[in-house]
């Protein structure tokens, strides 16, 4: 471990180095490739560093704990023992930051949600995941952009397709792929009977240009007029852009822009992240692998976390973690659930590792 935290400190200060350079600072691609790499670097490098300080210093406090001056020595000693604890916290967070990172953490996401079981309530539950996914993208200073939704009569969505683009999205919503599951009693209940309702998430990261290049001679481009809010101008121009993935028969619709163009450009980036995702899943499924996280494997049908009303309770399933503050949680602070399953996803790691060095 010691050689490559070396390894990564050289190439840290060379980057230093390469940004005082005028031919880079004038390449904005260079510059912000090296920009990239050295913030990947820095939390790595700054805590190496102050692990060699404390590493230098315990030789010579267990020196002093020796001496006849007995304060000194005494001083020594706790001096010791709390350079000894951070020592300690500091080479358990190293070791979680050279842990193996998933490749698309840095990137967006594409959010599909849709009301599964329970009808209306399903559709309502739909929408109340999209209000809290979008309460906690503000709280992250990410951006939303819907790209298509079915609303329901009754309130909520049938389906709702969205981006969300920001820092490190997927680093955090890639837990959220699964069933999600609503204990409650509905607006339409009029017995006070508590209902169990399902509704779908899916997360997929963004496909760029370098993962995955879409043949438009095997895409079929429709418009029509859209049908969402928007006023006059919305249901009167073939705004709204239907395309379709001819040799899979896969299909994707926006109609959330005015512009035609706009539509078309979101409804082709949903669909190179759908043919992405579907060719990774393909890939794991034929080597017996599981999807990138250790906690679950995302798929539709899992189900991941239950939200009880009546007790003010969430649960996820996939690590036993309760906490009754559901009424934080649905209003956008997922954190209290998304850290608890990322400190989970790390121990896991952890522990395969050192598994595999045994």
């Amino acid at each position: 471990m010691t050689d490559r935290l070396k390894i990564m400190e050289e190439r840290y200060e060379e980057i230093n180095s390469l940004l005082m350079q005028p031919e880079i600072v004038s390449d904005v691609k260079k510059l912000t490739e090296l920009s990239k790499e050295q913030r990947s670097l820095e939390k790595v490098v700054v805590l190496y560093r102050e692990q060699k300080k404390l590493e230098s210093a315990i030789p010579d406090l267990k020196e002093m704990k020796k001496s006849n001056d007995l304060e000194m020595a005494e001083m020594a000693q706790a001096e010791l023992e709390e350079t000894e604890a951070r020592l300690s916290e500091i080479t358990e967070e190293i070791k979680v930051l050279l842990l193996p990172k998933d490749p698309n953490d840095e990137k967006n996401v594409v959010v599909e949600i849709r009301g599964a079981v329970g009808g209306d309530e399903a559709n309502i539950f739909a929408g109340d995941l999209f209000r809290m996914y979008s309460k906690y993208a503000e709280t992250k200073g990410w951006k939303i952009q819907v790209v298509d939704a079915m609303p329901s009569e009754m309130g909520g969505y049938s389906q709702i397709q969205f981006m969300v683009s920001g820092d490190m999205v997927y680093s955090f919503l890639k837990y959220e792929s699964g069933a999600h599951r609503v204990q409650r009693v509905p607006a339409t209940e009029s017995q006070g009977r508590i209902h169990t309702s399902v509704a779908t998430v899916l997360v997929m990261p963004e496909a760029s240009e370098i993962d995955f290049q879409l043949d438009m001679n095997d895409i079929r481009v429709d418009t029509f007029c859209s049908s969402g809010p928007g006023g006059q101008g919305v249901n009167t121009t073939y705004s709204a852009v239907r395309v379709t993935h001819i040799p899979t028969g896969l299909s994707v619709a926006c109609q959330t822009n005015r512009s035609q163009h706009e539509n078309k450009a979101a409804a082709l980036q949903l669909l190179t992240t759908r043919l992405y995702d579907q060719l990774v899943r393909e890939k794991e499924e034929a080597e017996g692998a599981t999807r990138q996280s250790l906690i679950g494997k995302g798929d539709r049908s899992e189900k991941i976390r239950t939200y009880n009303y009546p007790q003010n309770r969430v649960t996820d399933h996939r690590i036993g973690f309760t906490i009754n503050r559901l009424d934080a949680v649905i209003e956008g602070k997922l954190d209290l659930v998304i850290q608890e399953l990322i400190a989970e996803d790390q121990k896991r790691k952890l522990s395969a590792q050192e598994a595999v060095k045994l």
